[in-house]
C-alpha cells in the first residue's frame, strides 16, 4: 500500500497526460514523509493506476463537462497529520495537472482516502525485498 485508483471521463484527457498524472502521483505517494522524516509509504507498495470512464453524465450533461475522482486506500494506522498532508499533495498534483481543463470548461475533481486493516487482505508481492537489493 498505497494503491491509488483514478476514474476519469473519457473527454477529460489522452493516454500520454494520464500516464504522466500516474507517474507523478506516484512520486508524490514517494515523497510522503511522517513527522519525524521517516518514509510514509513503502516504494514497493506504491501503485497508480487510472480507469477511463466512456460512459458517464455529469452535472447537466453539457458534453464538455469533465470529472476526475480519485481513491487512495492505505493501510490503517498513520496519523491525521499524515493522511491530511497526502490528500494534500495529491490533490495540488491533480489541481495542477487539470489547471488549463478547469479553466477551459466545467471540470469536477475529487479524493478520498480509504483506510483499512489488515484483515481481509491477502498479499503477495516480491517488490519490496527486490527494490531493498537494488539499493544495497
Amino acid at each position: 500500500m498505497p494503491h491509488l485508483t483514478l476514474e476519469y471521463s473519457a473527454n477529460l484527457a489522452d493516454a500520454s497526460s494520464v500516464d504522466r498524472l500516474c507517474e507523478t502521483l506516484a512520486h508524490v505517494l514517494d515523497a510522503q514523509r511522517d513527522e519525524h522524516g521517516a518514509r510514509v509509504y513503502p516504494r514497493g507498495g506504491i501503485r497508480t493506476r487510472a480507469l477511463r470512464c466512456e460512459h458517464y453524465f455529469v452535472a447537466d450533461g453539457d458534453p464538455a463537462n469533465a470529472f476526475l475522482h480519485g481513491c487512495l486506500k492505505i493501510g490503517a494506522g498513520r496519523s491525521q497529520a499524515v493522511r491530511r498532508a497526502t490528500g494534500d499533495a495529491l490533490f495540488d498534483a491533480i489541481k495542477q495537472h487539470f489547471a488549463p481543463a478547469f479553466a477551459s470548461h466545467g471540470l469536477a475533481l475529487s479524493l478520498e482516502i480509504v483506510e483499512f486493516g489488515e484483515e481481509g487482505a491477502w498479499k503477495h508481492n516480491n517488490l519490496h525485498a527486490r527494490l531493498k537489493d537494488a539499493s544495497s
